[in-house]
């Protein structure tokens, strides 16, 4: 069954190293959001922090519910799951709201949600099935690669990049090459999907290029240089590297940045959380939160490693690339080495759906390891 029973084993065996590095990381948000939003101008930002700890109590909820399934029962049903991702996706195309140039949301009344969040998930968990099914002496061949890549990738893709949501499509295809390479991806097919990309792109840039609309083309030509959109998305970019830059070793202190405050900063509460937190606490404020981050994801690698089954072993892996590329992308993003794409720092910025998505994979994640060593019931 998929509840069991509280076994003084799985209580042994519960990662409170995970929850309390998420759970911190959380915490830092919340303050980071209540410092960034400062000073209070109306009634929507002054709920920007307190909706962000209510969503932290839910998380919770959720996180303590998702642990109390065994990940194995909840394998069975990953194909239906996955299944129900597309519907969503494909729902909020024809009935979502819009916001920001890109419609992504579905409204549930006094809150919406983002479907896309919840799908990263979903796809994880149908790519890890479909592989474990495969068993331990599987050969991902060229042929096969294509057969999953049209089963769980190309459409799901599609619908993704039609929102638009550029950032999720691109962290959907690092998590299924990822988890490919976990599997036993030949390193030659590798190489070659990259040479064959590179040969591609002066045919397929036209087109990509021509689908894109005109803010996200505006966030790609800003990165390159920032001169050249310098009151948009260049603005953006600029503002966060002095945000970075001006808190030097030690940062300026908690709420005594001036970039959010005084609003220099855009998205300074979302996208580029990152920002105001290094302003406040310096290089040496970045670096721990960082070895947190680090912390999550090498305690992810960890449970890979070693989940009793192949199963468990691909979600793991799957679930920690996300929470990799996530932290990477958004660095980055902040930083200016990177396309400003929309991809939040996790547990860190503010967003209901992101938030619980975040607690959900790393419920995932205690759940396998809690179980990583055979249990009789």
């Amino acid at each position: 069954m998929g509840w069991v029973m509280i076994d003084r084993r799985l209580i042994n065996n519960f990662d409170w190293g995970l929850l309390s590095a998420a759970l911190l990381l959380s915490a830092i948000g919340v303050l980071t959001i209540f410092s960034a939003t400062r000073p209070v101008l109306d009634a929507e930002q002054q709920s920007f922090y307190m909706r962000q700890l209510y969503w932290i109590g839910l998380s919770l909820i959720f996180y303590f519910a998702v642990i109390s399934f065994d990940y194995r029962w909840l394998l069975r049903y990953a194909y239906f799951i996955y299944f129900f991702g597309i519907f969503l996706l494909v729902f909020v195309l024809f009935f979502g709201r819009e916001g920001m140039g890109a419609q992504r949301w579905i409204p549930l009344g006094f809150l919406s949600f983002q479907p896309s969040e919840f799908f990263k998930l979903f796809f994880i968990f149908a790519v890890s099935r479909y592989l474990s099914d495969m068993g331990e002496n599987i050969n991902l061949d060229l042929k096969s690669i294509l057969r999953a890549g049209g089963l769980f990738f190309f459409i799901p893709a599609l619908l993704i990049v039609k929102q638009p949501d550029l950032g999720t499509a691109v962290m959907i295809s690092f998590i299924f090459f990822s988890m490919l390479f976990a599997a036993g991806m030949r390193t030659r097919l590798l190489v070659m999907a990259v040479i064959i990309g590179i040969i591609s792109v002066p045919y397929l840039g036209n087109i990509f290029w021509g689908s894109l609309k005109n803010y996200q083309k505006q966030r790609i030509t800003a990165f390159m240089d920032p001169d050249i959109d310098p009151r948009g998305i260049g603005y953006h970019i600029k503002q966060s590297k002095v945000s970075i830059g001006s808190g030097g070793l030690v940062g300026k202190g908690y709420m005594k940045g001036t970039q959010g405050p005084l609003r220099f900063l855009p998205e300074k509460h979302t996208d580029f959380i990152f920002a105001i937190f290094a302003e406040e606490w310096g290089f040496a404020g970045s670096v721990m939160l960082w070895l947190f981050y680090l912390f999550i994801i090498l305690r992810g690698f960890d449970t890979a490693r070693r989940a009793r089954d192949l199963a468990g072993t691909y979600l793991a892996f799957g679930i920690t690339s996300m929470f990799a590329f996530y932290f990477m992308i958004n660095i980055s993003m902040t930083l200016g080495m990177s396309p400003v794409v929309g991809i939040p720092l996790p547990l860190m910025s503010y967003g209901g759906t992101a938030l619980l998505s975040n607690f959900l994979a790393l419920g995932i994640l205690g759940n396998i390891r809690m179980r990583r060593m055979p249990l009789s019931y």
